[in-house]
């Protein structure tokens, strides 16, 4: 995942190793020296990640951190504070002044890099979402539902994963101010009956449960759409780097180290859920009164009123922050002849289905569009042709394995999907054209796959 990625320490011998470091993971760096040069950067540069050190003349990291989070055009951008303290009090001290992490010098590559991957993707997400949102205020003439206001995190309900009751009864004792509804299991393989039944906001897990591999929490969770954006915080033993960076590959949003400190406990868990809450707001807040004019109601996806505001924002982020997207174009084989043979009942259901399967196939940064009739459009931000080429066949071959059942009827179902990435010198009609164009091939070809087209600048 590329990205750009602002350094900012007063030491240059610290910003040539660093800034070397980045390079050679193919980021865009750029530095800064001060706390004054690092804010004036950060607007001019735009950042997607930040990286702060604390102990600076003038403006040390804590006020320099404030300063950014105060200001609405710097808000969003990730902070990762960087520093040779090791106390407590410094990492809570960042944490409270807004920065989404924090490390310690001399730092670890392996989990440097990790930490910077696991703060794109919450990033990605939020950038997509308040893109979303300032579509829907254009469309409707609403206020931001992201401005103003303390967030409310209190009796939220935490997934403890662990073998051990001294964890458990310590978490209870340092959160106990939130007034969670702490859920106990000791297993992950109890994790889907619980989510079943309960709504869960975050998942604290232990990395070292004595009969199973504890890194299977990321993947269990990510792969079931009740918990798939549910932040993990991850408790861990302080020779397990390797594994932590390895949780945090496989979706894991934090990691605690035992022993655990009850401030810095306290600190992350808060930070989380206000990630998840503000994430929700985004989600549900403005879109959930006004939407009802952009959702197509037998799916829940967008409708093409909205495609029409949307896309021209989302190419155009795209082509600023130098970043590919990718559409995909997707037909329902032979609609008609399901229509004809079964009813329109059964094709409603068959349309039902097939939404569903997109949905999951996809990444809440992406967007669903039911153009109408049995066609679909799923726009992929930071996305390669290549990549989104992959996730379409992952659709289809989905689609092809499993008969939609409706009233007796058992379906088998196919679709075609043309596949097209954006150029810099691309238009959204000339967007449309090529996974138009390559939807057509695919039909042509005999239906059921999947054909991708470049758009030549």
């Amino acid at each position: 995942m590329s990205a750009r990625i602002l350094i900012v320490d007063d030491v240059p011998l610290n910003l040539k190793l660093l800034s070397a470091k980045l390079a050679m993971e193919y980021y865009v760096v750029e530095t800064a020296h001060n706390g004054a040069e690092a804010i004036e950067k950060s607007l001019n540069f735009r950042p997607d990640i930040i990286l702060l050190d604390v102990m600076m003349p003038d403006m040390d990291g804590f006020e320099v951190c404030h300063k950014l989070k105060e200001n609405p055009e710097t808000a969003f951008i990730p902070i990762i504070m960087v520093t040779s303290l090791t106390d407590t009090e410094n990492k809570i001290r960042g944490l409270e002044a807004g920065a989404e992490d924090f490390l310690t010098k001399p730092i670890n590559d392996i989990a440097l890099m990790a930490r910077i991957r696991s703060s794109l993707r919450t990033k990605t997400i939020v950038d997509e979402w308040r893109s979303r949102e300032q579509t829907t205020i254009a469309l409707s003439n609403l206020d931001s539902a992201s401005s103003g206001g303390e967030l409310n995190i209190t009796h939220s309900n935490i997934l403890v994963v662990d073998d051990g009751q001294l964890n458990i009864n310590f978490i209870k004792h340092a959160l106990y101010v939130l007034r969670p509804t702490i859920i106990e299991i000791s297993s992950i393989k109890e994790i889907q009956d619980i989510t079943e039944k309960s709504m869960i906001d975050l998942v604290l897990s232990n990395l070292n449960l004595k009969h199973e591999d504890g890194l299977t929490v990321c993947p269990t969770l990510r792969s079931m759409p009740l918990t798939r954006h549910v932040p993990v915080l991850l408790i861990a033993r302080e020779p397990d780097t390797e594994k932590v960076v390895k949780g945090l590959d496989l979706g894991a949003n934090d990691y605690l180290i035992e022993p655990l400190d009850e401030q810095e406990l306290f600190a992350r868990v808060k930070s989380q859920l206000r990630h998840k809450k503000y994430y929700e707001i985004l989600r549900s807040g403005v879109e959930q009164n006004i939407m009802f004019s952009f959702v197509d109601p037998l799916t829940s996806a967008f409708n093409r009123r909205y495609l029409d505001a949307h896309l021209p924002r989302a190419l155009q982020m795209s082509k600023t922050q130098k970043k590919p997207l990718s559409m995909l174009m997707l037909d329902i084989d032979f609609f008609k002849k399901i229509n004809d043979t079964y009813g329109h009942g059964t094709g409603d259901e068959v349309i039902r289905s097939v939404s569903g399967y997109i949905a999951n196939s996809t990444r809440p940064s992406d967007f669903l569009v039911r153009m109408g009739g049995e066609e679909f459009v799923v726009v992929m931000p930071e996305t390669r042709l290549d990549d989104a080429f992959k996730v379409a066949d992952r659709i289809r071959r989905n689609i092809e394995k499993d008969k939609v059942t409706h009233e007796g009827n058992a379906v088998e179902v196919t679709v075609s999907i043309g596949v097209a990435e954006a150029s810099e010198s691309s238009s959204v009609e000339s967007l449309f054209e090529a996974a138009d164009k390559a939807l057509y091939m695919a039909k042509e070809g005999g239906r059921n796959r999947v054909v991708k087209c470049e758009i030549r600048s």
